[in-house]
């Protein structure tokens, strides 16, 4: 997730560069012919251009407010992710018997393990790496037979309850209060996957870039009597703006990809381990994330 720090220039001019480029071919081109045909070429009044940049502007407002929502909604989704998790391990403190300290921190911890895998899972990274610090090797062995290793830790979640209510550590309305926060915590699971694979429309962008360029050409050729010294820059600069907004809304749209736009899941995770382990009383808690650069992961 981008902060609230200055964004470094390179870091906009990589996302635009390419797409800089092809203007910038574009404008030597139209440039050739509007010197070499300029007799024979049609005047070209500038509404026309006008019109289709007003054209973008409109399309890039509706792009930008889609891929919002579907960040803000990955946003929402894992603050309820938070929020059933410190409720899960409040339940199982108080629900479950004292006695049974060590199926508590057991499953405590298993938590944040899920926490953990499932952010990782969502990026497309390894959905274990480091989680032997958090499970047992028995419960590691057992997830590893699982493509979907988030939904396994969670499945290890309800057969520790069901045991519990089998050795009648666990009453039935306590165990109906676990089955529910663990099907809110698998239905959050689930819209995170859905936005994962869920692709916004790829023709959109296609389209999209197409009627820039098409922006590009004719606005080239109604400034033909402007210096090409002046012409060239002020035809980059004007695309670089409609590109940059149409880059946030393409990366807006996918909040699990590994990049600096991306929802904080692995900070969400590390705040999540905090709070689970001082609601713990343990000792060993890390520290909150602290991000380097001017994003967080």
């Amino acid at each position: 997730m981008l902060l609230n720090k200055r964004i470094p220039a390179s870091y906009m001019f990589n996302k635009v560069k390419w797409d800089l480029l092809y203007v910038l071919l574009v404008s030597f081109l139209v440039l050739f012919i509007t010197e070499r045909y300029q007799n024979q070429l049609p005047e070209m009044p500038l509404t026309i251009p006008a019109f289709i940049g007003t054209a973008i502007s409109i399309l890039l407002s509706f792009k930008l407010s889609q891929s919002y929502d579907r960040w803000w909604e990955a946003r929402k989704v894992w603050g309820a992710i938070v929020n059933d998790s410190r409720s899960f391990v409040i339940q199982i403190q108080t629900l479950i018997s004292n006695t049974e300290s060590n199926i508590i921190k057991k499953i405590a911890y298993r938590q944040i393990a899920w926490c953990y895998s499932l952010g990782q899972s969502l990026r497309g990274l390894d959905p274990i790496e480091n989680l032997d610090r958090l499970i047992s090797a028995q419960d590691l062995d057992e997830i590893k037979k699982h493509n979907n290793k988030p939904l396994a830790l969670l499945q290890l979640h309800g057969m520790d309850i069901k045991k519990l209510k089998e050795n009648n550590h666990l009453d039935v309305f306590s165990q109906i209060q676990l089955d529910n926060t663990l099907v809110r915590l698998c239905d959050a699971q689930g819209k995170s996957e859905r936005i994962k694979t869920t692709v916004f429309p790829v023709t959109y962008r296609l389209f999209l870039h197409a009627i820039i360029y098409l922006f590009v050409t004719t606005l080239s050729i109604s400034l033909k009597d402007v210096a090409a010294i002046f012409e060239i820059p002020l035809l980059l600069l004007i695309s670089s703006a409609f590109f940059l907004l149409e880059k946030s809304a393409r990366y807006m749209q996918d909040p699990f990809e590994n990049r600096p736009s991306d929802t904080a899941v692995t900070a969400i995770a590390t705040t999540i381990e905090i709070n689970i382990k001082q609601l713990l009383k343990e000792t060993e808690v890390p520290k909150p994330y602290q991000p380097e650069k001017f994003y967080s992961l």
